[in-house]
């Protein structure tokens, strides 16, 4: 499972991080990643991002390349089973087609950050009509996963904290979305719920 797993994590961050960064560069001539440097709250969570996925993918090389050092990231043996490995497993297959699937219909509009700089359209079709944020959705379902398949203290705090995370960067989006998008951004989200 640590081998799929391995291949997995590369594939979602090729597919999921680099491909619609790489496709929004080219069709709209925009950087969608605008995290920046300052001091601000959504630059802060940008970072600190970065830092919990860097983790992640330690976390898997350790599993993977030095499993006599995995009992240093502190197992939690009780989830350590098949069936916990099944459904994490499902969790990560069904949060990366999701995931996929968003970003796609996001299209010119997607950004990592929130982009003053570029409005953006309001999408409110496809996965959007069922969750406001369908991306957000699908990274806490792939935390989720990462935790069952690999249950230890890491990939708990990376869980705890992308989640806690993910939920402030979700409502620093949605002031901005609502002040750009005025009332049609009300009416979406008053026909759609934050997660599902």
């Amino acid at each position: 499972m640590i081998y799929i797993l391995s291949i997995y994590t590369l594939i979602y961050l090729i597919l999921c991080m680099a491909w619609p960064t790489y496709q929004v560069w080219k069709r709209a001539g925009v950087n969608p990643i605008v995290f920046g440097n300052t001091d601000n709250v959504y630059d802060f969570i940008g970072r600190a991002m970065k830092v919990l996925i860097a983790l992640l993918s330690v976390t898997v090389c350790v599993a993977m390349f030095l499993p006599e050092y995995y009992h240093l990231l502190n197992p939690i043996s009780f989830l350590d089973h098949a069936y916990s490995d099944y459904f994490g497993g499902f969790l990560l297959f069904f949060s990366f087609v999701w995931t996929f699937i968003a970003q796609c219909q996001m299209r010119d509009s997607w950004r990592i950050g929130i982009d003053h700089n570029h409005k953006t359209e309001l999408v409110a079709l496809g996965l959007f009509k069922v969750s406001r944020n369908p991306i957000f959705l699908g990274m806490i379902v792939t935390m989720i996963g990462y935790f069952l398949v690999l249950p230890n203290s890491i990939t708990l705090l990376i869980l705890g904290m992308g989640y806690t995370l993910i939920q402030i960067q979700v409502r620093l989006e949605e002031e901005y979305l609502g002040k750009n998008h005025g009332k049609d951004y009300i009416s979406f989200c008053n026909n759609v719920r934050r997660w599902f």
